[in-house]
């Protein structure tokens, strides 16, 4: 079978791609101890912005920073999987692509992180200058 014939389209194809990344995502964060701490991490600061009741923009901004932090552990995942598909024994290159895709999640989360703060610590601030 090629590639087009796999890649038939229609609308119950569509709706399997849903199903198929639904399953990717489980995957990922039952297998993934960084998936699970990344979430874990995200709802935790999701709590804190209803705390502090950020505005439209800091909310907007907390959200593209999770959803790309679990976006690139979800490119990490699949990176490492390939790798050990294609090169089941430790080979130099794939210690590369791993590090490397692993230095991608670890370089996000780190601007997350200062994204983060500069959202958080004026607002709270704020609080304790009320306090």
């Amino acid at each position: 079978m090629n590639r087009d014939e796999l890649k038939k389209k229609g609308i119950i194809r569509f709706f399997r791609s849903f199903k198929y990344s639904m399953e990717g995502l489980i995957y990922a964060f039952t297998h993934e101890q960084n998936m699970f701490v990344h979430i874990v991490i995200g709802t935790l600061i999701v709590i804190l912005g209803m705390v502090l009741k950020l505005n439209l923009y800091e909310w907007l901004l907390i959200g593209i920073v999770i959803g790309l932090v679990v976006a690139t552990e979800l490119i990490n995942t699949s990176i490492e999987a390939v790798v050990d598909l294609a090169c089941p024994k430790i080979h130099p290159l794939a210690k590369i692509a791993k590090d490397t895709a692993a230095a991608s999640v670890f370089v996000f989360a780190c601007t997350a992180v200062v994204v983060g703060l500069f959202i958080f610590i004026p607002n709270l601030l704020e609080i304790l200058e009320v306090l």
